[in-house]
Formats: C-alpha cells, structure tokens, sequence
C-alpha cells in the first residue's frame, strides 16, 4: 500500500488566492415540497426561495466556465457521485446540492492540474456536506470510496472543514429541487404532475448539470426550463413567454434567462451525454426529497491495499 502523507499546510497549499467573487412513481412522490395543505403559504415561501438564489450569489453569468482539465474532473466527480448516490439511496437533491458546493468552491479558490488527488477530496468533501444537510442517514466519512485513492478520515474532515470556511458556512444552498413542485403543478395545471414528466424533467436537469458552471445558472431559471422541456421541446421564445406569464413569481424570472436555459437543454443530446446507469436504472429507489438535515450514524471502515491512503502527519 502506497501512503501519501497529507499536512495542514499541504491541505491549504494545493489552493490559490481566493477570489473576490464571493424516474419513476417512487420519485414522484418524494420529488417536491408539497403545498397543497398549506395553500396560503405558497406565495410567501416562493419569495423565500427566490431571495434566497440571488443572495447565495446565483446570477447569469455564461462566462463562468471551468478549464478543460477541471471539466474533466468534474464529469469524473458527477459520475462518482451518481455511483455512490445509488449506493446509499442518497436523493437527487443531495446529488445536486453537493455539485453547488463543489461549483461554488471552485469559483472563489482554484486547484493546479497536478493535484487531481485535491479534487477527488473536494469531491467527497462536498458530498458528505451535502448528505449531512439532506439525508436523515448518512454513512461514515469511510465509506466514501474513491477508485484511485483511499483518504484517511482526518483528511475529509479537514477538508470539510476547508469547504465551509469557503463557503462562510452558508450551507443551505438553493437548488432546481426547491422550485420543481412549483414550476410543474402551475404548468400541468394539475397538483400531482405526470410520472413520466417528472422523470425527464430530473433527467434534464441532470444533464445540464453535467455541462455547465451552476454558478452561472439561476436554479430557478434551470428548474422552469427543465420543466418547459420536458413539456414541449418545441417552444419559441414568444410560446415560451406566454407560459411563463401565466405563472405567478413571473417577476422574479427573466424571460432571456429561461429562454436561453431552455435552448441550451434542448441543444444537449441526452443519449450521447453518456449519463451513468445508475441514473435511470428500474432497481433503484431514487427520491429527491428536501429534508431536514441528518445525522452521522453506524461508524465502519473499508480499506483495500489497490487505493492510496492519505494521512495527516502527527
């Protein structure tokens, strides 16, 4: 077994200056916040979100994009994520919330191209952050596992530790989850949207995330595009205004900003976006449920001699 010896310093060196820019029925019924029993608070929780949004520093911005070499990482991250997301039956919203982590991290500090072992912490630093803000159960910081490299305990707590200082311990980040119960009900018109639609609306978003800088990107604007999409993926910027101005909160949405969304949805190729299995697979119980956050239960360890074990030195 090859051990690679991981400091405090070593941790706080692999990073640059920071920035001045501070599908199924199972899935449809965890999929939303409900309002249908607490009418009267739609409107006041709606204003919430979108508050919310543009206070995490969520904007418009297709300028915020990523080097090849970090594209490359974190497609590698989104499909190890998925991998171990079907492994614990962790939500698509825990999936999503820990790439929000992981894109806001990358926006204020960067990693050098050398230290692809830095991102693989990143990645499990941010999903186990994501998972004790979402799940009601989640698993040791051991369990993580990485194909390549196997990080002592230690190291991902110090690494969590990093990501919230980073973040300035602002956890609660919105996602497209928050706004999909919304966005659908008022375009189906109807309270419980069509399994089939609700699938492929979490499909796209899934897909979107994939390719692009979620920084740049309003979750609001992701969800009412995905929504759009998976509704008629014919809609010209007029159509789309019209559908968009039935919606009460149209205030809070530019019709640009959906529009361009939802064009550059439709412009990805779902079949050759190569979304892993675990995605789309019957056998799994997916749900995307907001929840409270969780606990750290049932303590284990797994080690193999094949993976790189990074320690903190004394």
């Amino acid at each position: 077994m090859r051990e690679l010896k991981v400091d405090d310093d070593s941790i706080s060196g692999l990073l640059c200056q920071e920035s001045e820019t501070c599908l199924d029925d199972e899935l449809v019924e965890d999929t939303f916040i409900n309002f249908t029993t607490y009418d009267d608070c739609e409107d006041e929780y709606m204003d919430t979100l979108f508050e919310r949004e543009i206070c995490y520093g969520f904007k418009r911005n297709e300028s915020l994009v990523f080097g090849n070499w970090v594209k490359r990482a974190r497609l590698e991250t989104i499909t190890w994520i998925l991998k171990i997301r079907a492994a614990f039956g962790f939500s698509f919203q825990t999936v999503h919330m820990s790439m929000t982590y992981f894109d806001r991290f990358l926006s204020r500090r960067s990693i050098s191209s050398e230290k692809l072992w830095a991102i693989r912490l990143l990645s499990v630093a941010c999903l186990s952050l994501a998972a004790k803000m979402e799940e009601v159960k989640v698993p040791a910081l051991s369990e993580y596992l990485l194909e390549d490299y196997n990080f002592d305990s230690k190291v991902i707590q110090r690494m969590e530790l990093l990501v919230l200082s980073t973040l300035e311990w602002r956890m609660c980040s919105i996602t497209p989850f928050a706004f999909l119960y919304f966005f659908l009900t008022k375009l189906c018109d109807i309270e419980s949207p069509p399994s089939n639609i609700v699938s492929r609306t979490v499909e796209i978003m899934l897909a979107l995330m994939r390719e692009v800088n979620l920084m740049g990107h309003r979750p609001s604007a992701i969800a009412a595009a995905s929504a759009l999409l998976a509704l008629d993926d014919r809609l010209t910027r007029r159509a789309l205004e019209m559908k968009m101005n039935s919606i009460s909160h149209r205030r809070f949405l530019e019709i640009d900003e959906v529009y361009s969304c939802y064009n550059m949805m439709r412009r990805l190729d779902m079949e050759n976006l190569k979304i892993p299995k675990v995605v789309n697979s019957p056998n799994l119980s997916p749900t995307t449920q907001l929840r409270p956050i969780g606990r750290v239960v049932e303590n284990s360890s797994v080690t193999t001699n094949k993976r790189r074990r990074l320690t903190f030195s004394a």
